[in-house]
């Protein structure tokens, strides 16, 4: 297993692929657009102090199993709220979004299902889908055609459309209305991921509900929704709303769910808080779209010189694609050096190769930071002509 183990790590280091965590000080003087503190919520007075009054009201974890002792009024009064802030009738909270899709994916899948997902989906729905044992196949990103045939031609009596509202690496956004009419058309159930869009899309007096609340897909009986609570609403942990039915069955078939320590007290706090100030602060996500579409236009000029553009984003989500996964992470590291925090994805990650630096904007992000940020990104990309 050592050797193995060594010769791992030889073909990672001759492939580009190592990743190391490189820690963060507590008050760095980083210009951030590389984390998903989307709205700037994290670090929020108000969404900080819930927490801080949970963990001295409640302690430091939730003790238990959901099902067990680790479900309190906090957990019920999120759920509710996030539920109704989505525009679904109920949610069921876990302790991680990555948890959350599994539990949900894993409860509906078996042999009698099929699961036709897009080609992109987050490596959580991945891992579901294989441990479901459902028959599972990919669709051409984003083609509502292929999908209508791979589902015409199932023999199971059951069958999920899996998808992402906002995609977590291009940022662009799902056909959700032509995915929901297919779903009606073949009796499929439609799983949408707003990980990257809750918070942040939506419109009128949805804005920032997300890509579902407001639209026909709204409560829909076909439609399941899951959502991650550390990225928009700057806490930690996942949910999935739906039915009243759906949560039931959750509740006794998730097994991410069932046997999993519920969500810290605190985390779950911070989560409500957070809720409540998308809702009441509506121009927060608002902010994050205008602050993405400045960033675009700051490296457009640069991108362009090498024959590319920044991906289409329909949120937060900036992803600028780079010759190879060792240029990637050179930008990277000269951006960090700049004092400028990017993301940098490279394979396995991407799920079409291509290595990027991946852009995250926030609300809370000022014009003199985004033009600074551009300036030596524009650099960098220069700098690879």
């Amino acid at each position: 297993m050592t050797q193995w183990l060594e010769r791992q790590a030889a073909v990672r280091e001759r492939r580009g692929q190592v990743r190391r965590p490189l820690a963060r000080a507590a008050h760095e003087q980083f210009i951030d657009l590389a984390s998903n503190d989307y709205l700037g919520l994290a670090t929020d007075p108000r969404v900080a102090g819930a927490a801080a009054e949970a963990a001295s009201q409640w302690g430091a974890g939730a003790t238990s199993s959901r099902l067990v002792a680790g479900t309190t009024q906090l957990h019920l009064d999120l759920e509710q709220e996030l539920a109704a802030l989505a525009g679904m009738e109920t949610a069921l909270v876990f302790s991680s979004g990555y948890l959350a899709n599994i539990g949900v994916i894993t409860a509906l899948g078996g042999p009698g299902t099929l699961i036709v997902a897009d080609e992109h989906c987050h490596a959580s729905m991945i891992d579901g889908f294989r441990l479901s044992r459902s028959r599972t196949e990919s669709f051409t990103h984003n083609s509502v055609e292929e999908a209508g045939r791979l589902l015409a031609g199932r023999s199971e009596p059951r069958a999920l459309i899996a998808v992402e509202s906002v995609y977590s690496v291009l940022g662009d956004e799902a056909p959700l209305a032509g995915l929901l009419a297919l779903a009606g058309q073949h009796d499929a159930m439609l799983l949408i991921d707003e990980a990257h869009s809750l918070g942040v899309t939506g419109s009128g007096v949805f804005q920032g509900r997300g890509s579902v609340a407001g639209t026909a897909l709204a409560g829909h009986p076909n439609v399941i929704v899951t959502a991650t609570l550390s990225k928009a609403l700057g806490s930690q942990g996942g949910a999935v709303l739906g039915s009243p039915l759906l949560r039931e069955h959750l509740l006794n078939r998730a097994r991410s769910f069932i046997f999993d320590t519920g969500l810290a007290p605190a985390a779950g706090a911070a989560a409500l808080a957070a809720v409540r100030i998308i809702r009441d602060e509506p121009w927060r996500a608002g902010s994050v779209r205008g602050n993405a579409a400045a960033l675009a236009a700051g490296l457009a000029p640069a991108l362009a010189r090498l024959g590319a553009t920044p991906d289409r984003t329909a949120g937060a989500v900036q992803s600028l694609p780079m010759p190879s996964a060792e240029a990637a992470l050179a930008a990277a590291e000269s951006a960090r050096r700049q004092g400028v925090r990017v993301g940098c994805f490279r394979p396995p990650s991407v799920p079409d190769g291509i290595p990027r630096l991946r852009l995250t904007a926030r609300a809370t992000l000022t014009s003199e930071e985004i033009e600074d940020s551009c300036a030596v990104l524009r650099g960098i990309l220069e700098e690879l002509q």
